[in-house]
């Protein structure tokens, strides 16, 4: 049964994103690598360690996301093709984004995208002190991506999906990542052709060092894009390019609301149903191990075998089919 479920979920992936992308993937269908010339991998299991090439990325929560480095140590601009992963939680396998390295994170979730901004020091995860920092995003020169065959994922829009359209800025002391919920505006609201102008254009929002906070908003218009009044009072939109005499201004974050503050961020384990989600030996290996059910109560060993892979896989289906039908009909 387990394996019927995965290959139907499989199956409907190109039927419900044709014309949209090209690919659409969860965490257990990744091939180990997604594109020519990738120099890390996608099929990354759960062991984080820090010689990890994991290049894949999840943004979940104010103290459950990755943001990407060098390998080496290394510029960003210069390793922008083969960045790899740092995550906050273990059990994603990929490498650890140190204690103490990040100095505050702002999250804020609007109808359109998740984004978190912040300070940190990213000496820790290879980037040279002074580095004014470089731009990833999935597209690239080549639309293989910086970094080639990065993959991000989420929880923040109905279930754990794909974000096809994201886009992260690191330096040395200041990032900022955004996932982009699949739709018509995905592209303008993930830009990635100011790639020079860093984290304060294309993203503004809060960066203050020291405070932690999770909200919610509204979404801040497309960056780049910016309406023009005519003298007759008609109006339209004017687009900035990069490399232009002068840069505008940028726009004014959205309003944020329901604020929710914790103390910091560090290393701790992906949790239940997160580590489910994105554990591809527990989908394809039997636990001989009784332990509690988010259901509801202690499973013995054989039975849990059973229920645990079948849940495990539809939980896969649930999730990659919900995801999929909202991208189909937002698109």
């Amino acid at each position: 049964m387990r394996s019927v479920l995965i290959a139907t979920a499989a199956g409907l992936l190109p039927s419900l994103v044709a014309g949209a992308y090209s690919a659409t993937y969860l965490p257990v269908t990744l091939p180990e690598k997604t594109e020519e010339g990738q120099w890390g991998t996608n099929q990354c299991g759960t062991e984080s360690k820090q010689d990890s090439n994991c290049q894949n990325l999840y943004i979940n929560s104010i103290d459950d996301f990755c943001l990407w480095a060098p390998h080496t140590r290394a510029k960003v601009g210069d390793a922008e093709r083969e960045t790899v992963s740092y995550c906050l939680r273990s059990g994603y396998g990929t490498r650890l984004i140190p204690d103490g390295t990040i100095k505050g994170a702002h999250l804020v979730q609007t109808p359109d995208y998740i984004q978190i901004t912040g300070m940190g020091d990213f000496t820790s995860m290879n980037i040279p002190k002074g580095d004014g920092g470089g731009e990833l995003d999935p597209h690239g020169a080549d639309q293989k991506g910086n970094p080639i065959g990065g993959i991000v994922f989420g929880t923040s829009f109905g279930g754990l999906q794909q974000y096809h359209e994201w886009t992260n800025f690191m330096s040395d002391t200041e990032f900022c990542i955004r996932g982009c919920k699949d739709g018509k505006d995905a592209r303008k609201f993930c830009q990635h052709i100011y790639d020079i102008v860093g984290c304060g254009f294309n993203m503004p929002a809060n960066y203050t060092e020291g405070v932690f906070e999770s909200c919610k908003g509204d979404s801040t218009y497309f960056p780049g894009l910016y309406s023009v009044s005519a003298a007759d009072g008609s109006w339209s939109t004017s687009t900035f390019k990069q490399g232009q005499a002068k840069t505008p201004d940028p726009h004014p974050a959205a309003p944020s609301s329901e604020c929710v503050f914790i103390s910091t961020v560090s290393n701790q384990p992906a949790v239940s149903p997160t580590l489910t989600y994105f554990s591809t030996k527990s989908v394809s290996s039997a636990t001989t191990t009784p332990s509690s059910s988010a259901a509801g109560g202690n499973v013995a060993a054989t039975d849990k075998n059973s229920a645990s892979l079948s849940g495990q896989a539809a939980l896969v289906v649930v999730g990659m089919v919900t995801g999929l039908v909202s991208t189909f009909l937002a698109l």
